[in-house]
């Protein structure tokens, strides 16, 4: 009996983990194959080359951070300020999505057709908040305004190396989403078990 093929979502798999590691130049068929305990051989049954799995890559990443961050929250219901704070967190707490997102970002920076990618997946993201922010507020520039706040501090946050005067940056960022929300803070404080 022959060995079992690696399947091609572990090469995948593996391939995001290397470039959250280290950025796209980290994404190497043989040093997959040898965090993966195999011969690069195999990825070759699934990959005409490396670009082929730096697409694969791409579509995982959209896939997931997008499309199933989307269904879950919409899966698990909630008003739409609960709807925000989900999505946030899916995508940009974690240990999974954060650091792709960030390497994917910056990877950006130097790729027209890995910036367009971002761009098509943050206007994705930005439709989300423009839909769930307005229904509670009914100022299309407000929405609009609001709507980037969310998205800066969701993604900034990650590069701001500053103190914050006597304050987490937990509390700060929960007070910013208090305001971003439009929500009273003594609303957040009784979901928190506070007073």
């Amino acid at each position: 009996m022959g060995a079992a093929r690696t399947p091609r979502s572990r090469w995948v798999e593996e391939g995001l983990r290397a470039l959250a590691r280290g950025g796209p130049d980290a994404v190497r068929v043989e040093a997959l194959a040898k965090h993966l305990g195999v011969t690069k051989g195999g990825f070759y049954g699934y990959f005409a080359d490396r670009e082929a799995l730096l697409e694969a890559m791409l579509d995982t990443w959209e896939r997931e951070s997008v499309d199933g961050v989307i269904d879950r929250v919409e899966r698990e219901g909630g008003d739409p300020k609960t709807k925000i704070q989900r999505a946030g967190a899916l995508t940009f707490s974690g240990d999974r999505l954060l650091p792709i997102d960030l390497a994917i970002r910056d990877w950006a920076r130097r790729d027209a057709a890995v910036a367009e990618r971002l761009r098509r997946v943050d206007n994705r993201r930005m439709a989300l908040l423009r839909e769930m922010i307005g229904t509670f507020c009914p100022d299309p520039d407000e929405v609009e305004a609001r709507s980037m706040l969310a998205f800066c501090v969701a993604i900034g946050e990650h590069f701001i190396a500053a103190d914050y005067r006597g304050r987490t940056r937990a509390e700060v960022r929960a007070h910013a989403a208090d305001l971003v929300l439009d929500r009273p803070r003594e609303d957040r404080d009784r979901e928190d078990g506070g007073p």
